[in-house]
């Protein structure tokens, strides 16, 4: 059920995509769309009473639900990549920003600033 909360802020980070043209804006969508993305992943992954898939010599475990790690792994990684591209597009806004003096991609290809 928590699920349509994340699918919300999925969908608030295409909308926020679509629709806006600051750059500063667009980077916020990106990671509203990232952040909705990784919940998601990690409430699939999730096991209501599951254990950790931690097996060793002398522990018997009675359950036989386990939860699945390789979400949590993969979000982990999803994490790291998402503040790479945060900071390179941040990069990409600043420079613009002192090409053109602004941050509206309206205004920036209107007139020619050299």
């Amino acid at each position: 059920m928590i699920q349509y909360l994340f699918i919300g802020l999925i969908l608030i980070g295409i909308y926020g995509l679509l629709t806006q043209k600051n750059l500063i804006k667009i980077v916020v969508a990106l990671n509203v769309l990232e952040i909705g993305v990784n919940l998601f992943i990690i409430s699939i992954g999730y096991v209501n009473d599951g254990v950790a898939p931690i097996l060793f010599k002398g522990v018997v475990s009675n359950k036989n639900i386990f939860v699945d790690p390789l979400p949590q792994a993969l979000v982990l990684t999803a994490i790291v990549i998402g503040v790479g591209v945060t900071a390179l597009a941040l990069t990409v806004a600043r420079k613009l920003y002192e090409k053109y003096k602004t941050l509206e991609l309206d205004e920036m290809g209107s007139e020619s600033n050299d």
